[in-house]
């Protein structure tokens, strides 16, 4: 069994360890929600003091050329497809995760005949999305378990969208044998990016959607990207047709005429306190090397499995034990899983619920220390033993866990 004082050694050899202090986190609290909402880097607030105070403020609307707002789409998308193993000009920032998703499902399902598919068990966006495009192109809708989906990619499957990491128990598709299986498949990356190895052009993705606010710490709500394989971007049209969108906006022009490349698929207005925001997370990211994130993050697994089967058997892990097979969040089943998680984050270990019975807590390795993995363990195992998730105030509350 690995002991306390093995754990702050491995601390201290951390190669990552420095990033934390990047980060604006509250003492006393072990955040291990960065999978659902990612902490605020320190740099962004600085940015946005400035974007806000000077940019925006002094510069007012000539800051759409003076300070490059313009561009803003296409360069932070170049860079979150260096996140991707994509190419330039084949990512680009626009709208929620959600209206990505309606722009490629639609975009996709417009250029094949056939049903539209979408996993029944997987963040229900997905599923909403796929419904109605099916509905709108008046196709046949199919709704699988996540576990069926490979024998539902059938010939007669127009597009599908799939979660690569699951929302709830965090395994891991393979995202190769799926898109090789021949339907045009619309990738949810939301729980990937900036957490697990990517390399969409190797895997040969065509399609991907992913947001901004989980690990690439964008903040609340931040806009969400899309990806279009370069192979793809003239033949695919974006449902919704807007003025950014068109090949000359300025030019005012009432015919739509689509931008030539990844462009086309931007609507209106960035949104660009949201978008800069962004930017500064993207940035931060960049600097980390992969390989060295994706090793600390299974070792955090490692850990808090061990530990959790060591202090607190009575939460059943339910995410898989391979690396290769998982996301970067840890999950356990338990009937009164919502009541452990309020009595957590009472005591400053913050995860969350998710329907019907999981407790979830994510595996950031920029802000996350193995001592803190030991120190929620212990503070699970305290919960559990007490009883302290059994008082009244934690079985009723606020919606947003």
């Amino acid at each position: 069994m690995t002991t306390l004082q093995e754990v702050r050694a491995w601390d201290a050899a951390d190669p990552l360890a420095d990033f934390r202090n990047r980060f604006a986190l509250p003492e006393g609290v072990i955040y291990l929600d960065g999978n659902s909402l990612g902490a605020l880097p320190r740099a962004t607030a600085a940015r946005m003091r400035d974007v806000i105070e000077r940019e925006w403020g002094e510069g007012l609307i000539r800051s759409w050329n003076e300070q490059d707002w313009v561009s803003a789409p296409q360069r932070v998308g170049d860079k979150i497809a260096r996140l991707l193993g994509a190419a330039p000009g084949e990512v680009i920032v626009a709208d929620s995760t959600s209206v990505c998703l309606f722009k490629l499902l639609m975009a996709a399902g417009e250029t094949r005949d056939g049903a539209i598919l979408a996993e029944s068990d997987n963040f229900p966006t997905d599923a909403h999305v796929a419904g109605r495009v099916a509905q709108l192109l008046g196709r046949d809708y199919r709704s699988v378990p996540r576990a069926e989906i490979a024998d539902a990619l059938t010939s007669d499957v127009a597009a599908a969208v799939i979660a690569h990491v699951d929302y709830r128990s965090g395994s891991r598709h393979d995202m190769p044998a799926l898109t090789a299986r021949g339907p045009r498949i619309v990738w949810d990356l939301s729980h990937s990016i900036g957490a697990v190895p990517l390399d969409l052009q190797r895997d040969g993705v065509e399609l991907a959607v992913g947001c901004g606010y989980k690990y690439l710490n964008g903040g609340p709500g931040a806009p969400a990207f899309l990806y279009v394989a370069s192979k793809l971007q003239t033949e695919l049209q974006s449902p919704i047709a807007g003025w950014f969108g068109h090949a000359a906006p300025f030019d005012f022009s009432t015919t739509f005429e689509p931008a030539a490349g990844i462009g086309r698929f931007l609507s209106g207005t960035p949104a660009m306190l949201g978008l800069l925001a962004l930017e500064s997370g993207v940035d931060l990211m960049l600097e980390v090397e992969q390989a060295a994130l994706w090793a600390k993050s299974a070792r955090l697994y490692d850990l808090f499995a061990a530990r959790m089967v060591a202090v607190c058997p009575e939460l059943l892990n339910i995410t898989p034990a391979q690396a290769d097979a998982r996301g970067s969040h840890i999950s356990f089943a338990h009937p009164h899983a919502l009541a452990i998680v309020r009595a957590l984050i009472e005591r400053g270990v913050i995860g969350d619920f998710r329907t019907p019975n999981i407790a979830r807590f994510g595996l950031t390795p920029l802000t996350l220390s193995y001592e803190d993995v030991w120190t929620a363990t212990e503070t699970i195992a305290e919960v559990m033993a007490s009883n302290a998730w059994r008082d009244d105030r934690f079985n009723s509350g606020g919606i947003v866990t």
